[in-house]
């Protein structure tokens, strides 16, 4: 089965996918292209031309499936090389472009939605990473298309919701390496997301202001870093700083340094305004770290409730840090003050199993997808 595999914004966690899927799926060969994580007005709307007048050749080539992440221009790639409107495609959704939240900064944008619409029009399959990624696309694409004056044709929403199904990023088998073996005092906790405002790092700050000076904690705030950057962290650094809870600081390229520092803490943090699925949070759970996430998001479909404190951020709103997301940041701070306390006294609960989000058990799961929907090698 020879399979075409497109990656238009190839962020780390879209990497990590793509390279799984070719190692795990090895029935297949696969040719891959993938555009770098920048630029990303220009990327969601330019990979089409990129790729169409760069990579012709390798477009042109026989493929029997065309497998490609949400952020490609999948129908108006099928335009500008008619080769591949005739290959069966399906389109995989890391996150779906309605469902970001709107910064202070930022205006509403239709043209990343717009690309997200037409490329699951033209393909033959959609795939999501989580329920809550599907069901919030749909909602989105149903509510945009609510508002256009006129020609809007009827039962969009339901064709893309017929076509649409559930299938997590599945996690390698290197990350689950649980060691819970001789925890004691301080409490460590982790918080491994981009130093973006999506990760709610201002909500971080409320959280760890509402926790009791007294306590014995250490943090470490690692993740993918970017030239400019929120200005909550130099505030928060100087909070861990004052307070002795300054653990490691600032991205872990190594990813052998990056599995032993999951390994030995004891809390993952997520104070995300979004996550589709949380991956830096699942790897941590899978390294042995109980979670601490939203009740909101994928999260609810990911963890039990016992794992989730209050937050009521909405999707659609700009950011911002009223007395709602004070609440939320003061109900983490309450847990992790609660865990603090079972920490000193080696109390602290079970893990929940991950071992369904494995490679191990999804790898079948993708291949028969694949086979599904390919075309057969003699219609080549």
């Amino acid at each position: 089965m020879t399979n075409l595999l497109l990656s238009a914004y190839d962020a780390d966690s879209h990497r990590r996918w793509r390279e799984g899927v070719v190692a795990h799926c090895n029935q297949c060969e696969w040719t891959s292209l993938q555009l770098p994580a920048r630029y990303f007005n220009w990327r969601i709307r330019g990979n089409s031309l990129s790729w169409a007048l760069g990579e012709r050749d390798t477009l042109t080539r026989p493929y029997q499936l065309i497998l490609a992440t949400s952020m490609v221009d999948l129908s108006t790639l099928k335009g500008l090389v008619p080769e591949l409107s005739r290959t069966p495609s399906i389109l995989y959704f890391h996150e779906n472009q309605f469902a970001y939240p709107v910064s202070e900064h930022q205006q509403y944008a239709l043209e990343p939605r717009m690309v997200n619409l037409y490329s699951a029009l033209a393909a033959d399959a959609l795939v999501f990473n989580t329920d809550y990624n599907r069901e919030s696309f749909l909602l989105g694409v149903d509510k945009l298309l609510s508002k256009m004056p006129d020609a809007v044709p009827k039962g969009v929403t339901a064709s893309l919701s017929v076509k649409s199904q559930v299938l997590a990023v599945p996690l390698e088998p290197n990350t689950f390496r649980v060691n819970r073996a001789g925890y004691k005092p301080p409490l460590e906790i982790v918080w491994n997301h981009r130093w973006e405002y999506d990760k709610g790092p201002q909500k971080l700050l409320g959280c760890l202001q509402a926790l009791p000076p007294q306590l014995q904690l250490k943090l470490h705030i690692i993740g993918q870093q970017f030239r400019r950057e929120p200005e909550a962290f130099s505030d928060i650094h100087q909070l861990l700083t004052e307070r002795n809870w300054l653990g490691h600081w600032g991205y872990l390229d190594n990813p052998s340094d990056y599995m032993q520092l999951l390994q030995r803490c004891h809390l993952v943090l997520s104070t995300a305004l979004h996550d589709f699925q949380g991956l830096s949070v699942l790897e941590a759970v899978a390294a042995g770290c109980i979670p601490l996430v939203p009740d909101r998001l994928a999260y609810r479909e990911l963890f039990p409730p016992s794992f989730r404190y209050t937050s009521h951020f909405e999707n659609n709103q700009p950011q911002t840090h009223g007395a709602v997301e004070s609440e939320s940041a003061a109900c983490a701070a309450k847990i992790i003050e609660y865990y603090e306390r079972l920490a000193s006294d080696a109390e602290l609960p079970a893990l929940p199993n991950l071992q369904a989000l494995s490679w191990s058990q999804l790898q079948a799961r993708y291949s028969a997808l694949f086979a599904e929907f390919s075309r057969p090698s003699g219609g080549l």
